[in-house]
């Protein structure tokens, strides 16, 4: 039975809600695509050069290593073109007999004591009637007994032997200057113009100057294309080098440098063997010109590209596209997008002198680095010829040349097998250590010292002396900014060319006052060991690019205790 509807209203339970005002839109979040895209960050140098591919690299690394087998023939060829042969007058007939020289050439006494004396190289006697009357200078030329070397040089060529022998020191002097010329000049313009017009420039004033000095006619003429050659060759070398070491992650950079260095050192033994069957200078300097040519095909598109770095510090950024394998995922990268879509400006690094001469950090390396240099490459001399300076017996040329050459891959070999793992710093203050003990020992103990002991201890001071020297241009290539690189490193060749010219300067001095030239440079060597302690480490570190990131390379404080297992790129801990 339903019970009957109730007359009065059942309350409601839940109220109608009270009328609303009339609701304001709901803010819509724009699309995902209408956000601002965060900035990205700008590529660096090891970016860069990551993204040319390991395939890429070393073959454009091997590109770069190549040449230097050709510009050993050109740089350091010098003691061949120079090398004096044991010569006399010329007298009538073939083949003079000893009886005949005895009696045409005057007895002169040796300047050393207790040595015999010669036959005069220079003089002859004057018959009048079959007779003796006086003594003369040669009228009819020399001849010359040519054992080593070329068959025939510059020497023999031009008799450049008693009074016009002063022109050969000229020669080494100008040569050297060329080389001093090229490192600062063309040095400068590789980092205003970039790496590879200075390179290209530079082979093609190498090619040309190389084939006039090839027909040069006479001593003047040489003497001024030697010149100019040297400073294209200097060119061509400092060129190849940075852009070598900016092709490089911080991993490869030694071994490349090592390998670019020993192959200059096979260079310079085919240099030798080239001219024991080449007998002409002509032909040997035209050996090491004529492959330079070849080179020049670096400057098609595509074959042999401008240095990343270089072209990243001068915001030429269309430039840098040839320098990725463009595959797919490279061109989904957010930071190749934006620098192919920018428009390519056209201007040079930009370079603040005021900032450049306040950067005081810089100057303080380049300074010590320089006076390194200075000291390691004219010492240098000082050891090969040691023992004929102090014994009076001159070694064979092939045994200095070999010793020399072998000398500097042996260099490099330690280099490579040390300098990672002990630093730049730590090596380079050994092998200035070692070069002034042999200096030491040398000088204050040459009269007790037998020959072997002798031969020795130039031969350590020769080895510490070259590594010392190559390790140098190494370290300051590393740590001189990309803006300045080719000038900094430029500057300290020519101060190493600076050292170099004592050589042929006590070559024309006949080695009269080699003691006291030893014994400055022995002084000073010590003394570049304490500046050495004021450079900083570049061990596995970056390149820097600008004043500013070289202004960061500092020397560690001696008080803090350095912990090799931290990683480079690690965040310090703000607690300690």
């Amino acid at each position: 039975m339903t019970s009957p509807p109730s007359p009065l209203p059942s309350p409601c339970p839940c109220p109608p809600p009270p009328p609303s005002l009339p609701s304001s839109p709901t803010p819509s979040s724009p699309p995902p695509s209408t956000l601002p895209l965060p900035p990205s960050l700008p590529p660096t140098g090891e970016v860069m050069v990551l993204a040319l591919g390991r395939k890429k690299q070393r073959l454009l690394i091997a590109l770069s290593i190549l040449p230097n087998l050709f510009l050993a023939f050109l740089l350091s060829s010098d003691p061949l073109l120079t090398l004096a042969s044991p010569h006399h007058c010329h007298l009538p007939g073939t083949t003079p007999t000893p009886e005949l020289l005895n009696a045409s050439l005057p007895w002169e006494k040796s300047e050393r004591e207790g040595e015999s004396g010669r036959l005069s190289p220079c003089k002859q006697y004057r018959f009048v009637n079959g007779t003796r009357s006086d003594v003369v200078v040669c009228e009819a030329g020399w001849d010359y007994n040519v054992t080593e070397g070329l068959r025939k040089n510059i020497v023999t060529e031009w008799d450049l032997v008693c009074a016009q022998y002063w022109l050969v020191p000229v020669e080494e002097v100008c040569f050297i200057l060329g080389i001093l010329t090229g490192c600062l000049g063309l040095g400068y313009a590789a980092d205003r113009l970039g790496r590879l017009k200075t390179l290209l420039t530079s082979l093609t004033l190498s090619v040309i100057f190389g084939t006039l000095v090839c027909v040069s006619p006479s001593p003047p003429i040489f003497i001024a294309m030697r010149f100019c050659l040297a400073a294209a060759s200097a060119g061509v070398y400092l060129s190849l080098y940075i852009t070598r070491l900016e092709l490089c992650d911080p991993s490869l950079r030694l071994v490349v440098t090592m390998l670019a260095g020993l192959t200059t050192v096979a260079g310079e033994l085919l240099l030798l063997g080239v001219a024991v069957g080449c007998h002409s200078w002509r032909g040997l300097l035209g050996t090491g010109a004529a492959p330079l040519s070849l080179f020049l095909c670096y400057g098609i598109p595509g074959v042999f590209p401008e240095s990343p770095r270089w072209l990243l510090l001068s915001e030429r950024t269309s430039d840098l596209n040839s320098f990725s394998e463009r595959s797919e995922r490279q061109r989904e990268d957010d930071g190749f997008t934006e620098l192919e879509s920018e428009p390519p400006p056209s201007h040079r690094p930009h370079l603040s002198f005021p900032e450049l001469l306040h950067s005081r950090n810089i100057w303080k390396n380049m300074c010590v680095l320089g006076f390194t240099s200075f000291i390691s490459h004219g010492i240098s001399h000082c050891y090969s010829s040691f023992r004929g300076d102090v014994r009076g017996t001159t070694p064979s040329f092939y045994w200095t040349y070999l010793l020399s050459v072998c000398a500097g891959g042996g260099a490099w070999l330690l280099l490579w097998a040390t300098v990672d793992r002990c630093g730049r710093r730590g090596i380079l203050l050994l092998a200035m250590t070692m070069t002034g003990l042999a200096s030491l020992i040398l000088l204050g103990l040459m009269e007790y010292l037998s020959e072997s002991a002798i031969t020795v201890f130039s031969v350590m001071g020769l080895f510490s002396s070259q590594a010392a020297a190559s390790l140098c241009i190494l370290f300051t290539a590393e740590i001189m900014p990309t803006i300045i690189r080719g000038s900094g490193v430029g500057a300290i060749l020519a101060l190493g060319c600076v050292g170099r010219l004592s050589s042929p300067l006590m070559d024309l001095r006949n080695h009269y006052g080699y003691f006291l030239h030893h014994v400055v440079y022995s002084s000073l060597a010590l003394l570049a060991v304490l500046s050495i302690l004021l450079l900083p480490e570049s061990k596995r570190k970056p390149l820097p690019q600008t004043l500013a990131d070289g202004e960061q390379y500092r020397r560690p404080p001696l008080s803090r205790r350095r912990r090799d297992n931290v990683p480079l790129l690690a965040t310090p801990n703000p607690e300690t």
